[in-house]
């Protein structure tokens, strides 16, 4: 494997400092060497003989910010208000590309390189000439500039906030654009601004308001743009043939779909089966029931339909039932964890998952950042300054999901959880838990989805054996995605996904700055100073063995604040697909790849009538 230098930012008292090359980089990196030496050719995991055409169709299943997965009501992805459908990201370029084969790694997009300057509180990007948005007009310093100053103004909060210690950026002419920061900035944030944040027309956001929603496509210069779509039913993102990047190493061998089309349906079951009927061509399964027993249809038993279970190298992220800390009633941790002792995974996952899941117990499962057994000296220095803030769990072992004896209501773990209930003022009256002003302890289940209440059914009949009023509430699409921008539940299921180097993301997720943030990510409401402090040791650790000791001290925090109750992971993907499709021999190592790698073989489709 080629090891080259990079511009590896590393944050000190001063701010940054650039380690590597002085002079321009063709990549950034957060730690270490990049793999892939300047003159590359193209990443190596795709295919760069692949050729283009076809259609991937597919029902949405994950979305970035306020991306909607049943419905959309706004093109315009990178504010808070409307609901926008997934994938706008593939209209926009970034400056640079990332590497799905390194854990953060990025290369020259829009940007061919990268400086940073003595003091490292400043990088200098140099732009291709080249570069073009979709009306052909110049892609420059300036729009790239307006951009991300358009972003820290007016952006989502996810973005805005994050921007904040990003002082400036600024055309030094056409091809060359300088961005300060304030010095006191997280070590991803130029990754972040590099990798992630979408360029847009300066020009055409002087005649279009960027902080109101709009169903009219937006300018852009990325490989695909919008082309029909129907709200509520479904959006095409059409692949743009003289896109100015097509060649460059960084683009080579991806983006060969002809069109990317998102078919949104009102629940998982109708898309389910939308795909065993042919509507739609590729399906990632999220729901073990149905991998295990529905992908029987004949399209699978005559081979038309295939199967694949890729390894998943991420992060698996936290998943469950987030607690609203910021209602009274949820305030006590007691009560928290007693929520946590009601839920009988054993007997859910051999009942209803048929055994394809693990219990989830860290907010960073499946990554080295998992806390494990009892703290190291090394995590002891960090939380001992915080012990008045820290519950004395989280100096023992760390805690860990409950394991019941899988008969469904596990008396041990029932009993405890009243116990709990009652130290935290919640006794049994009349057959229902109350406190001293007589309130009766209800929950309401969020949701926009009916595929768990299957799995909230049997859940919320132990709850009641507490004596707490339990039930599910579904919602549209529209009234759960204001809900939770609002705060409004009590609890709620979600998923976040943890990146390979934990950064600036973080403090949306745990950050006491998040709590009262409309369309934030702090859901259970966690204001901590300890937390606080340790989200910023993380994000500032010199070196990738001091973030893993960091988010060990994180983790344990959060695991002892009893802010939600976790559910289940597998690191894997669950993939089916019609079976028109080809894949490079090696897969990148952290991303399915699907939509950037793979592509439609036209004579196979055409054989099976599949040719869109």
């Amino acid at each position: 494997m080629a090891v080259t230098a990079s511009i590896a930012l590393l944050h000190n008292t001063r701010g940054w400092a650039s380690a590597g090359t002085k002079g321009p980089s063709h990549g950034l990196s957060i730690f270490g060497d990049l793999k892939y030496e300047q003159s590359f050719k193209h990443f190596d995991y795709v295919n760069p003989d692949a050729p283009k055409g076809g259609t991937l169709s597919q029902m949405p299943s994950t979305g970035a910010f306020n991306a909607s997965l049943l419905t959309f009501d706004s093109l315009n992805g990178y504010i808070l208000k409307g609901n926008s459908p997934p994938r706008l990201d593939l209209i926009f370029d970034t400056l640079m590309a990332r590497a799905y084969d390194e854990p953060d790694a990025a290369y020259g997009l829009v940007a061919e390189s990268v400086e940073s300057k003595p003091q490292g509180n400043e990088l200098i990007f140099h732009l291709r000439p080249e570069a073009r948005f979709h009306d052909g007009s110049k892609l420059t310093a300036t729009d790239a500039a307006f951009s991300f100053k358009l972003l820290k103004e007016k952006g989502h909060p996810l973005i805005s906030l994050n921007l904040r210690e990003m002082k400036d950026a600024v055309a030094v002419n056409p091809q060359t654009l300088k961005i300060t920061f304030t010095g006191e900035q997280t070590r991803d944030l130029p990754l972040l601004i590099a990798s992630s944040l979408p360029i847009f027309s300066s020009r055409y956001y002087t005649d279009h308001a960027f902080d109101e929603t709009t169903m009219e496509p937006p300018l852009g210069s990325g490989p695909y743009r919008i082309a029909k779509f129907k709200a509520g039913d479904n959006i095409n993102y059409e692949r743009v043939e003289d896109y100015w990047a097509r060649d460059l190493n960084v683009n080579r061998g991806q983006w060969n779909f002809e069109r990317i089309r998102f078919e949104f349906y009102r629940d998982r079951t109708a898309g389910f089966e939308a795909f065993s009927a042919g509507q739609t061509l590729f399906r990632e399964e999220f729901t073990s029931k149905v991998w295990a027993t529905q992908y029987d249809f004949p399209a699978v038993k005559d081979g038309r339909v295939k199967q694949l279970v890729l390894p998943d190298h991420t992060p698996s992220g936290a998943q469950g039932w987030f607690i609203n800390a910021r209602r009274e009633k949820f305030s006590d941790p007691r009560v928290r964890e007693a929520l946590t002792l009601a839920f009988d995974f054993e007997w859910t996952n051999k009942n209803l998952f048929y055994g394809l899941y693990k219990r989830t117990s860290s907010f960073f499962e499946n990554s080295p950042m998992r806390a494990e057994g009892l703290p190291s000296a090394a995590e002891l220095k960090l939380l001992e300054p915080f012990r008045k803030d820290l519950s004395p769990a989280v100096f023992g072992l760390a805690v860990a999901a409950p394991a019941s004896d899988g008969s469904g209501q596990d008396r041990k773990l029932l009993r405890r959880a009243a116990v709990l209930l009652a130290e935290a003022g919640w006794t049994v009256q009349d057959g229902a838990r109350r406190n001293a002003k007589g309130e009766t302890l209800k929950i309401e289940f969020l949701g926009d989805d009916p595929i768990f209440q299957r799995v909230e059914g049997p859940y919320q009949k132990n709850l009641k054996l507490l004596g707490i009023e339990a039930q599910s509430r579904l919602v549209d699409s529209a009234q759960f995605q204001d809900r939770l921008k609002n705060y409004d539940f009590d609890v709620m299921v979600q998923r976040y996904s943890m990146s390979l180097t934990p950064g600036i993301e973080m403090r949306s997720y745990w950050g006491s700055e998040f709590v009262n943030e409309p369309g934030g990510r702090n859901l259970c409401g966690i204001a901590n100073p300890a937390i606080d402090a340790l989200i910023e040791k993380v994000i500032a650790a010199p070196t990738r063995d001091d973030q893993i000791i960091s988010a060990h001290a994180l983790d344990r925090c959060l695991r002892a604040g009893h802010y939600w109750v976790p559910q289940w992971h597998k690191a894997s993907y669950t993939l089916a697909y019609w079976d028109i499709f080809d894949r490079p021999k090696i897969a990148p190592f952290y991303d399915r790849g699907v939509e950037q790698t793979w592509w439609v073989n036209r004579e196979r489709a055409k054989k099976k009538g599949l040719e869109r």
